[in-house]
């Protein structure tokens, strides 16, 4: 059977940013933001989506950069309006402009994988039983955005995850941002709020902030700071950061990957798109020698 470091399955996005009331049409989606990093650190990478189409050409950018791309057709692509004010690209507002449809079975191709990224862009792309199934597979990393993060009218609201306990039952690596990790437990110490998603089942917890990730695992925390110049490219932090940390798990420490992923998202917020750099980038980042 044909194997690869890293299967994601997740929606790719048409995303429709708008910042100071300026419009862009522009890919996104957790595949897109966090496959290209995958494959730059030098990791098989295969993306499982779904999209009408008229848009598959999208996706010959990941294909150009060496991802396996395996697509189901749908009656339209899933697209997402992200409004930020450039004065605070820290906080943003969703709308939902289409849906692709959920998963099915026979849309996950028969490979195998060292590690399952299950990363939707919204609720309603994977359900309770095909994230069991997939977890039968092999580990499971699993954003939690994509099952919070619930349509309602033309908006994108938060709600709590029903079938939490079952879910991360199922995951190996879990990644939540400091919202989704306070709705999720009702703690707003970060910490606490890991401890206790941990005992769910994931054995690594993945938490972004403004400020940096925060990993736990194996019953210790590590902490790695972002430190961008700016943040041009802010969209696709948590995807990137999350991708990476995985992508490094395979090969070295939860410490080690903590801090090689804050350094790529420190560069990844500067540039809009995913980061596309070498690891000889990461390593200036990595030992501080980068100058003002």
């Amino acid at each position: 059977m044909h194997t690869v470091d890293i299967m994601m399955i997740g929606h790719f996005s048409k995303d429709r940013l708008v910042i100071d009331e300026q419009v862009e049409i522009c890919s996104g989606g957790a595949i897109y933001y966090g496959s290209i990093p995958l494959c730059h650190q030098g990791l098989s990478v295969a993306v499982v989506t779904r999209m009408a189409a008229a848009d598959v050409h999208f996706l010959d950018e990941l294909q150009e950069e060496g991802v396996e791309v395996f697509v189901s057709d749908a009656p339209v692509s899933s697209s997402i309006e992200n409004i930020y004010h450039s004065a605070d690209m820290e906080r943003r507002i969703c709308k939902l402009r289409s849906f692709a449809g959920p998963f099915q079975k026979e849309d996950i191709p028969d490979m195998a994988a060292r590690v399952i990224l299950v990363v939707p862009v919204i609720a309603g792309e994977v359900d309770l039983a095909l994230l069991q199934w997939l977890a039968e597979r092999g580990p499971v990393g699993l954003d939690v955005q994509g099952f919070v993060r619930v349509p309602e009218g033309g908006d994108l609201v938060f709600h709590q995850w029903p079938e939490v306990a079952e879910g991360l039952a199922c995951v190996t690596y879990l990644k939540v941002d400091r919202a989704e990790a306070e709705l999720l437990t009702g703690q707003t110490d970060l910490r606490v709020a890991a401890r206790q998603l941990a005992e769910y089942g994931p054995r690594e917890i993945v938490v972004t902030q403004s400020s940096g990730v925060t990993v736990y695992a194996g019953g210790q925390f590590y902490e790695a700071p972002f430190t961008p110049r700016s943040l041009a490219g802010r969209t696709g932090r948590g995807d990137t950061c999350f991708a990476t940390y995985v992508g490094q798990r395979l090969n070295t420490s939860p410490e080690e990957a903590a801090r090689f992923a804050a350094a790529v998202t420190t560069l990844k917020q500067e540039q809009p798109g995913p980061w596309r750099g070498t690891m000889a980038d990461v390593a200036v980042v990595l030992a501080g020698r980068r100058h003002a």
